[in-house]
Protein backbone atom coordinates (compact mmCIF):
# COMPACT_ATOMS: atom_id res chain seq x y z
CA UNK A 1 0.00 0.00 0.00
CA UNK A 2 1.37 3.37 -1.02
CA UNK A 3 2.31 5.62 1.91
CA UNK A 4 0.73 9.07 1.97
CA UNK A 5 3.07 11.99 1.45
CA UNK A 6 4.57 13.45 4.60
CA UNK A 7 2.73 16.58 5.64
CA UNK A 8 4.70 19.79 5.44
CA UNK A 9 3.39 20.52 8.93
CA UNK A 10 5.02 17.35 10.23
CA UNK A 11 8.33 18.36 8.67
CA UNK A 12 8.15 21.78 10.28
CA UNK A 13 7.22 20.25 13.64
CA UNK A 14 10.17 17.85 13.55
CA UNK A 15 12.51 20.68 12.59
CA UNK A 16 11.30 22.77 15.49
CA UNK A 17 11.83 19.89 17.92
CA UNK A 18 15.35 19.33 16.62
CA UNK A 19 16.08 23.02 16.92
CA UNK A 20 14.78 23.06 20.49
CA UNK A 21 16.84 20.00 21.41
CA UNK A 22 19.89 21.64 19.96
CA UNK A 23 19.45 24.48 22.39
CA UNK A 24 20.41 27.89 21.03
CA UNK A 25 23.57 26.82 19.20
CA UNK A 26 22.55 28.30 15.88
CA UNK A 27 21.37 31.64 17.26
CA UNK A 28 22.58 31.95 20.81
CA UNK A 29 24.31 30.10 23.61
CA UNK A 30 24.39 29.94 27.38
CA UNK A 31 27.26 29.84 29.83
CA UNK A 32 27.37 27.85 33.05
CA UNK A 33 25.23 30.39 34.85
CA UNK A 34 22.50 30.06 32.22
CA UNK A 35 22.95 33.53 30.69
CA UNK A 36 21.56 33.35 27.18
CA UNK A 37 23.53 35.40 24.70
CA UNK A 38 23.30 36.24 21.02
CA UNK A 39 26.00 35.25 18.59
CA UNK A 40 28.78 37.85 18.60
CA UNK A 41 27.79 39.49 15.34
CA UNK A 42 27.60 43.19 14.64
CA UNK A 43 24.16 44.71 14.96
CA UNK A 44 25.22 47.46 12.53
CA UNK A 45 25.81 45.71 9.19
CA UNK A 46 28.58 46.89 6.87
CA UNK A 47 29.95 45.38 3.68
CA UNK A 48 33.37 43.76 4.10
CA UNK A 49 34.25 44.71 0.52
CA UNK A 50 33.39 48.40 0.88
CA UNK A 51 34.55 51.33 3.01
CA UNK A 52 32.09 52.84 5.47
CA UNK A 53 31.76 55.98 7.58
CA UNK A 54 31.00 57.01 11.15
CA UNK A 55 30.90 60.41 12.87
CA UNK A 56 32.33 61.59 16.22
CA UNK A 57 32.28 64.79 18.26
CA UNK A 58 31.88 65.90 21.85
CA UNK A 59 31.13 68.87 24.13
CA UNK A 60 27.75 70.08 22.91
CA UNK A 61 26.87 72.39 25.80
CA UNK A 62 26.24 76.14 25.34
CA UNK A 63 25.38 76.10 21.62
CA UNK A 64 24.92 72.37 21.00
CA UNK A 65 21.22 72.76 20.18
CA UNK A 66 22.38 74.87 17.23
CA UNK A 67 25.38 72.79 16.14
CA UNK A 68 24.23 69.21 16.72
CA UNK A 69 21.42 69.29 14.12
CA UNK A 70 24.08 70.27 11.56
CA UNK A 71 26.22 67.33 12.70
CA UNK A 72 23.18 65.09 12.24
CA UNK A 73 22.77 66.39 8.68
CA UNK A 74 26.47 65.76 8.03
CA UNK A 75 26.14 62.23 9.39
CA UNK A 76 23.22 61.52 7.06
CA UNK A 77 24.92 63.09 4.03
CA UNK A 78 28.05 61.00 4.59
CA UNK A 79 25.98 57.85 5.24
CA UNK A 80 27.47 57.48 8.70
CA UNK A 81 26.52 54.11 10.16
CA UNK A 82 26.47 55.68 13.64
CA UNK A 83 27.20 58.86 15.59
CA UNK A 84 29.35 58.86 18.74
CA UNK A 85 29.14 61.63 21.38
CA UNK A 86 32.15 61.92 23.71
CA UNK A 87 30.41 63.64 26.61
CA UNK A 88 29.49 67.05 28.09
CA UNK A 89 25.94 67.42 26.80
CA UNK A 90 24.88 70.48 28.77
CA UNK A 91 26.61 72.97 31.08
CA UNK A 92 24.76 72.01 34.32
CA UNK A 93 26.45 74.71 36.46
CA UNK A 94 24.29 77.33 34.70
CA UNK A 95 21.76 77.54 31.89
CA UNK A 96 23.17 76.79 28.47
CA UNK A 97 22.79 79.83 26.25
CA UNK A 98 20.80 77.87 23.67
CA UNK A 99 18.52 76.46 26.39
CA UNK A 100 17.76 79.99 27.60
CA UNK A 101 17.26 81.27 24.05
CA UNK A 102 14.87 78.40 23.28
CA UNK A 103 12.73 79.31 26.28
CA UNK A 104 12.73 82.94 25.21
CA UNK A 105 11.38 81.80 21.83
CA UNK A 106 8.61 79.94 23.66
CA UNK A 107 8.00 82.95 25.94
CA UNK A 108 8.88 80.91 29.01
CA UNK A 109 11.00 81.86 31.99
CA UNK A 110 14.09 79.70 32.62
CA UNK A 111 13.88 78.18 36.10
CA UNK A 112 16.87 76.40 37.62
CA UNK A 113 14.56 73.82 39.24
CA UNK A 114 13.23 72.87 35.80
CA UNK A 115 16.73 72.80 34.31
CA UNK A 116 18.30 70.54 36.98
CA UNK A 117 15.26 68.38 37.80
CA UNK A 118 13.74 67.44 41.13
CA UNK A 119 15.37 65.96 44.22
CA UNK A 120 14.71 62.43 42.97
CA UNK A 121 16.54 63.04 39.71
CA UNK A 122 13.39 63.22 37.59
CA UNK A 123 12.23 65.76 35.00
CA UNK A 124 15.77 66.94 34.34
CA UNK A 125 15.20 69.74 31.86
CA UNK A 126 18.78 70.02 30.59
CA UNK A 127 18.86 66.35 29.58
CA UNK A 128 15.33 66.40 28.17
CA UNK A 129 16.47 69.36 26.09
CA UNK A 130 19.46 67.33 24.89
CA UNK A 131 17.23 64.48 23.77
CA UNK A 132 14.82 66.73 21.91
CA UNK A 133 17.24 69.06 20.16
CA UNK A 134 20.44 67.01 19.86
CA UNK A 135 19.53 63.31 19.73
CA UNK A 136 16.23 63.47 17.86
CA UNK A 137 17.73 65.02 14.67
CA UNK A 138 19.74 61.81 14.11
CA UNK A 139 16.53 59.85 13.53
CA UNK A 140 17.20 56.14 13.04
CA UNK A 141 20.99 56.53 12.98
CA UNK A 142 22.44 54.70 16.02
CA UNK A 143 23.51 57.23 18.66
CA UNK A 144 26.23 56.18 21.13
CA UNK A 145 26.49 58.41 24.17
CA UNK A 146 29.52 58.97 26.37
CA UNK A 147 29.62 60.61 29.78
CA UNK A 148 31.59 63.81 30.41
CA UNK A 149 32.59 65.72 33.53
CA UNK A 150 29.62 68.10 33.27
CA UNK A 151 27.32 65.12 33.70
CA UNK A 152 28.77 64.66 37.21
CA UNK A 153 28.40 68.26 38.44
CA UNK A 154 26.09 68.41 41.49
CA UNK A 155 23.19 67.77 41.67
CA UNK A 156 23.74 65.53 38.65
CA UNK A 157 25.83 62.41 39.04
CA UNK A 158 27.06 59.34 37.22
CA UNK A 159 24.14 57.39 38.71
CA UNK A 160 21.54 59.94 37.60
CA UNK A 161 23.06 60.06 34.15
CA UNK A 162 23.07 56.28 33.76
CA UNK A 163 19.43 56.13 34.85
CA UNK A 164 18.29 58.99 32.61
CA UNK A 165 19.93 57.54 29.50
CA UNK A 166 19.47 53.85 30.29
CA UNK A 167 17.83 53.33 26.90
CA UNK A 168 20.93 54.54 25.08
CA UNK A 169 23.34 52.62 27.32
CA UNK A 170 21.28 49.48 26.81
CA UNK A 171 20.63 49.85 23.10
CA UNK A 172 20.74 46.58 21.16
CA UNK A 173 24.38 46.81 20.01
CA UNK A 174 25.65 47.43 23.53
CA UNK A 175 23.44 44.93 25.29
CA UNK A 176 24.23 42.14 22.82
CA UNK A 177 27.96 42.77 23.17
CA UNK A 178 27.70 42.89 26.97
CA UNK A 179 26.00 39.50 27.02
CA UNK A 180 28.61 38.05 24.66
CA UNK A 181 31.36 39.28 26.99
CA UNK A 182 29.64 37.82 30.04
CA UNK A 183 29.38 34.48 28.28
CA UNK A 184 33.06 34.49 27.33
CA UNK A 185 34.16 35.15 30.89
CA UNK A 186 31.55 32.96 32.61
CA UNK A 187 30.11 35.84 34.62
CA UNK A 188 27.42 34.86 37.09
CA UNK A 189 24.89 37.49 36.05
CA UNK A 190 24.24 40.54 33.91
CA UNK A 191 24.51 43.59 36.16
CA UNK A 192 23.10 45.85 33.46
CA UNK A 193 24.50 48.70 31.39
CA UNK A 194 27.39 50.86 32.56
CA UNK A 195 28.85 54.19 31.48
CA UNK A 196 31.75 52.34 29.85
CA UNK A 197 30.99 49.93 27.03
CA UNK A 198 32.01 48.65 23.62
CA UNK A 199 30.45 47.48 20.40
CA UNK A 200 31.75 45.96 17.18
CA UNK A 201 31.08 47.05 13.61
CA UNK A 202 32.64 44.87 10.93
CA UNK A 203 36.19 44.22 12.13
CA UNK A 204 36.42 47.34 14.31
CA UNK A 205 35.95 47.33 18.09
CA UNK A 206 34.73 50.68 19.42
CA UNK A 207 35.40 51.17 23.15
CA UNK A 208 34.16 54.00 25.38
CA UNK A 209 35.99 54.61 28.66
CA UNK A 210 34.40 56.61 31.48
CA UNK A 211 36.97 59.08 32.81
CA UNK A 212 34.38 61.78 33.47
CA UNK A 213 35.44 62.35 37.08
CA UNK A 214 38.88 62.62 38.65
CA UNK A 215 38.48 59.31 40.52
CA UNK A 216 38.14 57.36 37.26
CA UNK A 217 39.33 55.04 35.76
CA UNK A 218 38.19 52.56 38.38
CA UNK A 219 39.89 49.22 38.99
CA UNK A 220 36.72 47.46 37.83
CA UNK A 221 36.68 49.40 34.59
CA UNK A 222 40.38 48.78 33.93
CA UNK A 223 39.90 45.04 34.44
CA UNK A 224 36.97 45.11 32.01
CA UNK A 225 39.02 47.08 29.48
CA UNK A 226 41.93 44.66 29.60
CA UNK A 227 39.56 41.73 29.11
CA UNK A 228 38.16 43.43 26.00
CA UNK A 229 41.66 43.94 24.60
CA UNK A 230 42.56 40.34 25.44
CA UNK A 231 39.54 39.12 23.49
CA UNK A 232 40.44 41.38 20.57
CA UNK A 233 43.97 40.04 20.26
CA UNK A 234 43.04 36.35 20.37
CA UNK A 235 44.21 34.39 17.32
CA UNK A 236 40.62 33.58 16.36
CA UNK A 237 39.48 37.18 16.72
CA UNK A 238 38.40 38.89 13.51
CA UNK A 239 39.12 42.31 14.98
CA UNK A 240 41.61 44.31 12.92
CA UNK A 241 41.14 47.69 14.59
CA UNK A 242 40.45 49.20 18.00
CA UNK A 243 39.08 52.72 18.41
CA UNK A 244 39.01 53.99 21.99
CA UNK A 245 36.94 57.06 22.84
CA UNK A 246 36.71 58.93 26.13
CA UNK A 247 35.99 62.40 27.41
CA UNK A 248 39.36 63.60 28.73
CA UNK A 249 42.51 62.79 26.76
CA UNK A 250 44.93 60.20 28.14
CA UNK A 251 47.93 61.61 30.07
CA UNK A 252 50.88 63.49 28.61
CA UNK A 253 49.10 64.62 25.49
CA UNK A 254 49.37 67.99 23.75
CA UNK A 255 46.38 69.02 25.89
CA UNK A 256 48.31 68.30 29.08
CA UNK A 257 46.59 70.96 31.18
CA UNK A 258 43.08 69.69 30.50
CA UNK A 259 43.32 65.90 30.47
CA UNK A 260 43.76 62.81 32.63
CA UNK A 261 46.88 64.40 34.07
CA UNK A 262 44.45 66.03 36.51
CA UNK A 263 43.06 62.65 37.68
CA UNK A 264 43.24 61.91 41.41
CA UNK A 265 45.73 59.10 40.78
CA UNK A 266 48.00 61.48 38.89
CA UNK A 267 47.11 59.86 35.58
CA UNK A 268 48.34 56.39 36.57
CA UNK A 269 45.24 54.59 35.28
CA UNK A 270 45.38 56.59 32.05
CA UNK A 271 49.02 55.61 31.56
CA UNK A 272 48.01 51.98 31.98
CA UNK A 273 45.41 52.35 29.23
CA UNK A 274 47.89 54.09 26.94
CA UNK A 275 50.54 51.40 27.41
CA UNK A 276 47.97 48.63 26.93
CA UNK A 277 46.98 50.19 23.60
CA UNK A 278 50.58 50.71 22.58
CA UNK A 279 51.27 47.03 23.24
CA UNK A 280 48.16 46.03 21.29
CA UNK A 281 49.43 48.06 18.34
CA UNK A 282 53.09 47.09 18.47
CA UNK A 283 52.81 43.47 19.58
CA UNK A 284 49.18 42.55 18.98
CA UNK A 285 49.12 43.55 15.33
CA UNK A 286 46.03 45.76 15.67
CA UNK A 287 45.41 49.23 14.31
CA UNK A 288 44.75 51.61 17.21
CA UNK A 289 43.12 55.06 17.26
CA UNK A 290 42.32 57.19 20.33
CA UNK A 291 39.62 59.90 20.46
CA UNK A 292 38.70 62.46 23.14
CA UNK A 293 36.95 65.80 23.54
CA UNK A 294 36.97 67.79 26.86
CA UNK A 295 39.24 70.46 25.31
CA UNK A 296 37.03 72.61 23.09
CA UNK A 297 39.03 72.59 19.90
CA UNK A 298 40.07 70.25 17.10
CA UNK A 299 43.45 68.54 17.16
CA UNK A 300 45.01 65.80 15.03
CA UNK A 301 48.12 64.31 16.65
CA UNK A 302 47.18 64.45 20.33
CA UNK A 303 50.11 62.29 21.46
CA UNK A 304 52.90 63.80 19.36
CA UNK A 305 54.69 64.82 22.53
CA UNK A 306 58.31 64.47 23.56
CA UNK A 307 57.16 62.38 26.50
CA UNK A 308 55.58 59.68 24.34
CA UNK A 309 58.41 59.86 21.83
CA UNK A 310 60.75 58.89 24.68
CA UNK A 311 58.40 56.50 26.54
CA UNK A 312 57.35 53.84 24.10
CA UNK A 313 55.77 55.59 21.15
CA UNK A 314 53.12 58.00 19.93
CA UNK A 315 49.63 56.62 19.36
CA UNK A 316 47.37 58.21 16.78
CA UNK A 317 44.98 60.51 18.59
CA UNK A 318 42.41 63.25 17.99
CA UNK A 319 40.58 65.81 20.13
CA UNK A 320 37.15 66.77 18.81
CA UNK A 321 35.44 69.04 21.38
CA UNK A 322 33.67 71.10 18.73
CA UNK A 323 29.95 70.32 19.02
CA UNK A 324 28.83 73.61 20.55
CA UNK A 325 30.78 74.29 23.75
CA UNK A 326 32.58 77.55 24.59
CA UNK A 327 35.76 77.27 22.53
CA UNK A 328 39.19 77.43 24.17
CA UNK A 329 42.40 78.88 22.81
CA UNK A 330 44.94 76.30 21.67
CA UNK A 331 47.75 75.38 24.06
CA UNK A 332 51.28 76.36 23.06
CA UNK A 333 52.10 72.68 22.48
CA UNK A 334 49.54 72.53 19.66
CA UNK A 335 52.29 73.56 17.24
CA UNK A 336 53.58 69.97 17.48
CA UNK A 337 50.27 68.52 16.25
CA UNK A 338 49.59 67.41 12.69
CA UNK A 339 46.77 69.95 12.65
CA UNK A 340 44.91 72.03 15.24
CA UNK A 341 42.16 74.60 15.08
CA UNK A 342 39.95 76.49 17.50
CA UNK A 343 37.07 78.94 17.28
CA UNK A 344 35.29 76.38 15.09
CA UNK A 345 32.43 73.89 15.22
CA UNK A 346 32.36 70.60 13.36
CA UNK A 347 32.73 66.85 13.52
CA UNK A 348 35.26 64.12 12.82
CA UNK A 349 34.40 61.79 9.96
CA UNK A 350 36.00 58.37 10.16
CA UNK A 351 36.21 56.35 6.94
CA UNK A 352 37.01 52.68 7.52
CA UNK A 353 38.81 50.92 4.65
CA UNK A 354 38.43 47.23 3.89
CA UNK A 355 41.70 46.45 5.73
CA UNK A 356 40.42 48.14 8.89
CA UNK A 357 42.55 51.26 8.59
CA UNK A 358 40.69 54.50 9.30
CA UNK A 359 41.11 57.90 7.70
CA UNK A 360 39.87 60.75 9.90
CA UNK A 361 38.90 64.13 8.48
CA UNK A 362 37.57 67.22 10.24
CA UNK A 363 34.43 68.81 8.80
CA UNK A 364 34.07 72.45 9.85
CA UNK A 365 30.81 74.39 9.80
CA UNK A 366 29.96 77.88 8.60
CA UNK A 367 26.91 79.76 9.87
CA UNK A 368 25.20 78.91 6.59
CA UNK A 369 25.44 75.19 7.43
CA UNK A 370 23.01 75.48 10.34
CA UNK A 371 19.60 74.07 9.26
CA UNK A 372 16.96 76.69 8.49
CA UNK A 373 14.55 75.31 11.09
CA UNK A 374 17.21 75.73 13.79
CA UNK A 375 17.92 79.31 12.70
CA UNK A 376 14.18 79.97 12.76
CA UNK A 377 13.84 78.74 16.34
CA UNK A 378 16.93 80.42 17.80
CA UNK A 379 17.04 83.51 15.50
CA UNK A 380 19.87 84.50 13.12
CA UNK A 381 21.21 86.87 15.78
CA UNK A 382 21.71 84.09 18.31
CA UNK A 383 23.20 81.68 15.76
CA UNK A 384 25.66 84.43 14.81
CA UNK A 385 26.47 84.90 18.50
CA UNK A 386 27.31 81.21 18.77
CA UNK A 387 29.79 81.48 15.92
CA UNK A 388 31.25 84.90 16.72
CA UNK A 389 31.17 85.18 20.52
CA UNK A 390 31.06 81.70 22.11
CA UNK A 391 34.85 81.49 22.51
CA UNK A 392 37.88 82.76 24.34
CA UNK A 393 39.27 85.96 22.83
Amino acid sequence: MKQPPVSIFVIISVALVLLANAGCDCMCSANKSGITVPNPVTAIPVEATESWNFVVSGDSRNCGDVVMPAIAEGTHQNKGVFYWHLGDLRATYDFDEDYRQGLIAEKKEPLIANYLGDSEGKNIGEWQDFRKYQVLPFGETPFFLGIGNHETIWPQSRERFAKEFADLFDRRELKDQRLVDLHKHNASQDTGPKTYFHWIVGTVDFIYLDNASKDQLSAEQLAWFENVLKDDREARSKITTVVVGMHAALPNSLSLGHSMNQASDGGKSGLQVYNDLLDLQNNGGKKVYVLASHSHFFMDGTFKTLYWRDHGGQLQGWIIGTAGAFRYVLPDEAKLANAAKTGVYGYLLGTVATDGSINFGFHEFNESDIPAAVVGRYTPKFVHWCFAENKEK
